[in-house]
């Protein structure tokens, strides 16, 4: 488990004397302070100056209060159309940013030009790429159903015209005059052949030629038997028949050839007089539009190729599907049909749109690859997995294309490819849509190849502060596409005008979840909630997920309790139940103090030993605990060992506390003679990471003990950062520290002795629990704010710090003195030995 310290420092809050490195004196020690009152602890709010008894009263508030900086930037990126002024709006995850961003863009989309619609198409000269066709708003679906239309005005003529007298009239004519002819040959061969006393035969070779004697053909060993002269001028009569006859089968596939293209031409006709008859009406209603004429001309010529496939006998496979309802399943007609990709509402006219109706404002909640860019889908079909132009499905760019896109910033970039996709379809200005394993590079099976649509949207990316800067830091592209940053503060100034705003937000949200409207008190307490949650009571907290789930769970209790109304009782009830929900490790943590697994004393007094204190953060909860802190010295080489960073369970930021440390030491006592001193410090039974600065004060304050011999109240914990000239700085946390330490304290019985010395700078920030304020205006317990360590290590010891007099010297027995003349003797003592000492070569060194 990790502490922290000093991780939330605001550097803009601290009130202390800023010396210049220069300076030649050191900043001016003042007395010790008195304990902290009550109303410095807690800023309440008294219901009675809100104004309003119930919640009901008030008008509530659809928009955000106190983000005029980051609606200003969603303003500007708003108005600027160039396609690489997106927007990045950051801020922290429960502040309303995607709410107040919808609210801005609403009105401004439903302002705007209604966007075209747009389709995908069969594309008859290369069907793996499918075109896509623009379409004025609110037509593409009425498209897409004229086609219906006209192929079932098809399905329903086209066999009526190929079944009906006229059509049957001028086959037979056809067919009559190729068999007339055919037959009238073969009838005048035939006479022919009879005057010259012979037969033409069928066989199942072909045609054979043979004598015949009063009608009968001749048996061959009867035409043997006769004399030769009567053979040889039969068989020259056969020879010369079977020539004429050769011949008049040789000119008979090209007499069938030209009945065939006679027929052809005439269903050509039919088909032509019916296509037209079903397209001229999907031709007329969009006249308008020359992408659709183009692709309904060209749709027309395939029908006219292809008419058998609306013939009952033309697909035998296909005899199931007949009737008109079937046409958009039936996939003799796919090709025919019209794949909407986005459409923007139906217009009154078939001819017109109404320009008026607003941009698209579409919110993706889940930005994966196919989402966002679209996708191409297949189907299992006979064992293969095929796909068509009507199985390419709209993404969220298609949709939002011409208007605005909210996105998750940290989805997005979680979800394989999606980012990356995002930033060229922006970069082209196009959305063309590509499987990931084509985007990615990667060898993939053949699919489709759609035309791409142009692009024009506003992208915003909603996200966490941390995301934001890790984009602008690491990726070259973000920075060029994305240029507008729309940053949502945390918190508001605490003043009556936001006050009332923030009661008209909770009054927003007992609307939106029709919870009991709220009293006065209630209110009042959510706002002192909200200044906790600011970890400042100047300040309010906008992150109004938090005061949402607040004021629902507050509404809960009401409800158990019988109110009419939820009051400063139920909202007390609601975030005790949240601490309880979560405080399992805190209350563990608190055991093992009580029982003594872990030694901290609260009561008595002891020499370089001190009462530190850490916050623990476990998810969303925060907590304070006392951990204590030792030093141990003895003359050495000017060494102070940081144990924690010897062990490898320092931080940086709780390293660089103890240089400024080593730094004080220094600069205040060793001025002219060697710091010849050794010693170590650290957090005891501290096994995780202790990272921070706010604990270097109290290590000061443990090593000045030791160095002086004194003793320091064990009733008494520290938090406070510190600098070189001894000035104590604000840190983060200090509400929860100051609770740990009561706590522990409470649970042994308070004393009137025990106390939390904090940051001067820090006071501003206190909005603690009303028990512990109740315990210091009863005189139970103490909380004083300090600015110097001279002032600390007074409230500790007891003893005068001590300020050097016109001679350079501290007054005899004051703390400074004592440590000064403790330094001094080790200096002198040191001289005996040389400067050699045994100690860690890895220990911090003096400057």
């Amino acid at each position: 488990m990790a502490f922290w310290r000093g991780q939330k420092t605001r550097q803009a809050d601290t009130n202390s004397k800023v010396v210049s490195p220069s300076a030649a004196a050191e900043p001016a020690r003042d007395t010790a302070p008195a304990s902290l009152k009550p109303e410095e602890l807690r800023r309440t709010v008294d219901p009675k100056t809100l104004g309003f008894t119930t919640t009901a009263e008030l008008d509530p508030i659809t928009g955000l209060i106190g983000q005029e900086r980051a609606l200003a930037a969603i303003e500007f990126g708003v108005s600027m159309r160039a396609f690489d002024y997106n927007i990045f709006v950051l801020g922290p995850p429960a502040s309303g940013k995607r709410t107040a961003l919808k609210a801005q863009l609403e009105p401004k989309a439903a302002s705007h030009t209604k966007p075209d619609d747009w389709v995908y198409v069969y594309n008859f000269s290369d069907p793996t790429r499918p075109r896509a066709l623009r379409l004025p708003p609110g037509r593409a679906p009425r498209f897409a159903k004229a086609m219906i239309g006209a192929i079932d005005e098809l399905r329903g003529v086209v066999p009526a015209l190929f079944e009906g007298d006229d059509y049957r009239t001028r086959r037979r004519t056809i067919d009559g005059e190729f068999q007339a002819t055919q037959e009238h040959a073969l009838e005048e061969l035939n006479r022919r052949a009879a005057d010259n006393n012979l037969a033409i035969l069928r066989t199942p070779n072909g045609f054979a030629i043979a004598p015949t004697h009063e009608g009968k053909v001749v048996k061959p060993e009867t035409f043997n038997a006769l004399p030769e002269s009567m053979r040889t001028e039969k068989q020259a009569q056969i020879a010369a028949l079977e020539a004429e006859l050769s011949s008049l089968l040789e000119r008979m596939p090209k007499s069938e050839k030209d009945r065939r293209a006679r027929i052809s031409a005439l269903n050509e006709e039919i088909a032509r007089i019916a296509v037209a008859g079903a397209i001229d009406d999907v031709t007329a209603e969009f006249s308008d539009v020359p992408q659709v004429l183009a692709h309904l001309e060209t749709a027309a010529a395939d029908l006219v190729r292809n008419i058998a496939i609306f013939l009952p006998d033309s697909d035998s496979e296909h005899e199931t599907v007949r009737e008109p309802a079937d046409t958009a399943r039936d996939v003799r007609f796919r090709r025919y049909m019209v794949n909407v990709m986005v459409s923007h509402g139906a217009s009154t006219e078939p001819q017109r749109s109404d320009p008026t109706s607003g941009a698209p404002l579409v919110d993706e909640i889940n930005p994966v690859y196919g989402n966002l860019v679209g996708r191409i889908e297949h189907v299992a079909q006979m064992g293969t997995i095929v796909t068509d132009f009507l199985l390419i499905k709209p993404g969220a760019l298609h949709r939002a294309n011409g208007g605005y896109l909210l996105l998750d910033a940290r989805k997005l970039l979680l979800s394989p490819f999606a980012y990356e996709a995002l930033k060229r379809a922006l970069r082209a200005r196009e959305i063309r849509i590509e499987q990931p394993a084509e985007a990615a590079g990667i060898l993939a099976p053949q699919s489709l190849d759609p035309e791409p649509i142009p692009l024009d949207v506003k992208v915003f990316l909603i996200g966490e502060r941390d995301i934001y800067y890790l984009l602008a830091q690491n990726d070259p592209d973000f920075s060029g596409l994305f240029k507008v940053q729309a940053d949502f503060d945390d918190t508001i100034e605490r003043n009556g005008a936001n006050n009332l705003a923030y009661a008209r937000i909770v009054a927003s949200i007992v609307r939106e979840h029709s919870l009991l409207p709220l009293d006065a008190s209630a209110v009042a307490r959510i706002i002192e909630h909200g200044a906790r949650l600011a970890d400042d009571r100047e300040k309010l907290s906008i992150e109004i997920g938090y005061i949402s789930d607040l004021v629902r769970e507050a509404d809960y209790w009401a409800r158990k309790s019988g109110h009419k109304t939820t009051t400063a009782a139920d909202v007390d009830a609601a975030i005790d139940a949240q601490i309880q929900r979560a405080d399992r490790v805190r209350d563990r943590s608190q055991e093992t103090v009580d029982r003594g697994i872990v030694l901290v004393d609260t009561t008595g007094a002891k020499v370089g030993q001190i009462n530190g204190l850490a916050v623990l953060q476990i998810g969303d909860f925060s907590f304070g605990r006392p951990n204590r802190i030792t030093a141990r010295v003895r003359m050495g080489s000017g060494r102070i060992t940081d144990i924690e960073r010897e062990a490898k369970l320092g931080g940086a930021l709780h390293t660089k506390g103890m240089m400024i440390l080593n730094g004080f030491i220094a600069g205040r006592y060793a001025q002219d003679f060697p710091l010849a001193l050794a010693a170590t410090l650290t957090f005891e039974q501290s096994y995780g990471g202790v990272d921070g600065d706010s604990a270097s004060s109290t290590e000061i304050y443990a090593l000045l003990s030791a160095l002086a011999e004194v003793p320091i109240r064990q009733g008494l914990a520290v938090t406070g950062s510190v600098n070189q000239w001894g000035e104590v700085q604000a840190i983060g946390g200090v509400n929860e520290k100051i609770e740990g330490f009561f706590d522990t304290c409470a649970k042994r019985g308070l004393t009137g002795d025990q106390g939390v010395l904090i940051p001067a700078s820090n006071v501003q920030h206190l909005m603690l629990r009303q028990d512990v304020v109740d315990a210091v205006r009863d005189g139970r317990f103490s909380i004083y704010a300090v600015r110097t360590i001279d002032q600390g290590i007074e409230l500790l010891t007891g003893l005068p710090a001590g300020e050097r007099d016109a001679s350079g010297t501290y007054p005899p027995g004051t703390i400074n003195a004592r440590v000064e003349d403790r330094l001094r003797r080790f200096a002198e003592n040191a001289k005996k030995f040389g400067g050699r000492f045994g100690d860690d070569k890895n220990s911090t060194p003096s400057s």
